[in-house]
């Protein structure tokens, strides 16, 4: 099988890349009517011709924001200023958000009580970090006929945690291990 063979163009011969637009601007604009908005501009519905005549007269572009919107509103702005005022949102949104992590907490159907107790002190403080938690019991050989024991910690371990965080999702039995998830409570501000 042959491979497809491409012509040769030497490197500094290659047209360039064009990347497609986000918005549509000035004559990509496709609607008879506008919403104008923008600095130093009146506010209100315009034809699209009226619209391209007061860009055109400012020396900038008719960038369409919202094009699902009847009519469909229009900027009158740069467009490269518009990209970089809404990147620049956009990576100050992503800053604020936190990424929530879900850390693990691993039991045995024969934890002791006091191996418990040092778990939950992590588990609270994951919470209290704002992260998931999610316990499992893990049950080795013949241990899987103690389900009942795993469980029942499982939902000892949650009520012991029940100030810091809620139950996402119950015990529930894959294969040998048994998972339960707890979320942190939201915090009233």
């Amino acid at each position: 099988m042959n491979p497809i063979k491409r012509p040769f163009v030497p490197r500094g011969q290659r047209p360039p890349f064009k990347k497609e637009l986000e918005h549509n601007i000035n004559e990509r604009i496709r609607h008879p009517e506008v919403r104008l908005v923008g600095e130093n501009i009146e506010p209100g519905v315009y034809s699209l011709r009226q619209a391209l005549d007061i860009a055109l007269e400012k020396g900038i572009d008719l960038v369409e924001i919202s094009p699902n919107a009847v009519p469909p509103v229009c900027r009158i702005i740069d467009y490269n200023k518009f990209l970089y005022e809404k990147k620049k949102k956009e990576k100050e949104i992503k800053a604020h958000s936190k990424k929530v992590e879900v850390k693990e907490i691993r039991f045995t159907p024969n934890t002791d009580e006091h191996d418990v107790e040092f778990k939950a002190k992590h588990a609270e403080a994951f919470l209290q970090d704002g992260n998931k938690v999610r316990t499992y019991v893990m049950f080795r050989g013949r241990a899987i006929v103690f389900k009942e024991r795993g469980e029942l910690l499982l939902l000892q371990f949650a009520e012991r945690l029940k100030d810091f965080g809620t139950v996402e999702q119950l015990p529930t039995l894959e294969g040998k291990r048994m998972f339960m998830t707890l979320a942190p409570k939201s915090k009233k501000k």
